[in-house]
């Protein structure tokens, strides 16, 4: 991606050797196609260049994979566990790595995410908004789970994380052509300027601060696109996640020109295949989370389709169920975050794999067959 500007003095970043950028003043890593852009972190910064410049990558690449957010309360990665993944990385699946990365609950998220109800929430919101994009930018994107359901469409995907492992695992096992990129939202950003179709924040903008600025941040990116916001925890309903939630009538304060939903509402409305009712502010004080939209165009009726494969795909059971077809959990927190949300059946019938094209096609929308990435595990 071209035009990057540098967090720090806001200078153009120009290509400065095979795993480098430069803003005039001053080096930021590149490692696997993604820069490192985090402020606040110079000495892993300086570490990590010093690795790269004396011909040490696997090195570097440990140093950024241990970093973490603000919100992570699990144990520091082990730099032997972190080599191992690098170096057996094109054998690994997915599952394997995230285990090699110590995500511990972090890794059932993730594992399972393309089944949870939050997912099909934030498809359905980019569904019922759907405006043919010819490019998407991502905040907080995660391993990659809606770039590849945009990526599938034929979409130019840029995906952004504070975390540089998480974009790591994009690249290696489930988006490999998005343009990724490690920065702060809190900080300047190195995207600022450009346009994009449409901009999306999924299930992650109650973490976010400042919650306004970044807003703007977002609809200044969206141009006269569209901005898609779901999943925003409720701060009057128990969340289990961390995270700073807030009200429907705060977000669209922030917001008055947005569509708001109820995001179980979105995720109902993509199993049963209709248009998702849009809600007043007022009315969501007892729900878990809420969506919005902004940008032009009325609400289309979600079909589903967002995600999937071509027709001759090959889509696996529900990796929740376990041989006898019954669910099987995760953890517990697993289990108490989701299961009463869930959209597929206890019980599955279905066999452990089938042919998008011979597939029912509720069984698709409620998540008891899914498209999952070719190395998930």
């Amino acid at each position: 991606m071209t035009g990057l500007l540098s967090p720090a003095n806001g200078q153009k970043l120009r290509r400065d050797g095979p795993h480098a950028l430069h803003d005039g003043e001053r080096r930021w890593p590149v490692v696997d196609g993604i820069p490192f852009l985090r402020v606040g972190r110079e000495a892993l910064v300086e570490a990590s260049l010093r690795h790269l410049d004396e011909g040490r990558p696997d090195a570097a690449l440990a140093l950024l994979l241990a970093d973490q957010d603000d919100w992570w309360t699990g144990p520091p990665m082990a730099p032997g566990s972190l080599l191992g993944l690098i170096r057996q990385r094109d054998q690994l699946t997915l599952r394997e790595a995230m285990t090699h990365l110590g995500w511990g609950r972090v890794g059932d998220y993730f594992s399972h995410r393309w089944t949870d109800p939050t997912f099909l929430a934030g498809l359905a919101l980019t569904e019922a908004h759907w405006n043919d994009p010819s490019v998407a930018f991502e905040l907080a994107c995660g391993i990659g789970h809606h770039l590849r359901a945009l990526h599938q469409q034929g979409v130019t995907v840029v995906g952004a994380d504070v975390v540089f492992s998480k974009l790591w695992i994009a690249r290696h096992w489930i988006v490999r052509n998005a343009t990724l990129i490690c920065f702060d939202a809190a900080a300047p950003w190195p995207i600022a300027g450009q346009e994009f179709d449409l901009v999306a924040c999924h299930d992650a903008f109650y973490f976010l601060e400042p919650k306004a600025v970044i807003l703007d941040r977002l609809r200044a990116l969206s141009g006269s696109g569209v901005l898609l916001v779901s999943h925003v925890h409720n701060r009057d309903w128990p969340n289990l996640s961390s995270g700073a939630a807030m009200t429907a009538p705060d977000l669209q304060a922030m917001a008055p020109d947005a569509t708001i939903y109820d995001d179980s509402e979105l995720t109902r409305a993509l199993v049963e295949a209709r248009a998702a009712a849009i809600a007043h502010p007022d009315d969501l004080a007892h729900v878990e989370a809420f969506g919005l939209a902004i940008g032009k165009g009325p609400a289309r009726p979600v079909e589903g389709w967002l995600g999937l494969p071509h027709s001759d795909a090959l889509l696996r059971r529900n990796p929740l169920y376990a041989a006898d077809g019954e669910v099987e959990w995760p953890s517990e927190r697993y289990r108490r975050e989701y299961a009463e949300r869930a959209t597929y059946p206890e019980r599955s019938r279905m066999p452990p794999s089938m042919l998008r094209s011979q597939a029912p096609a509720e069984c698709i929308r409620r998540r008891e067959l899914v498209d999952l990435p070719e190395r998930w595990g």
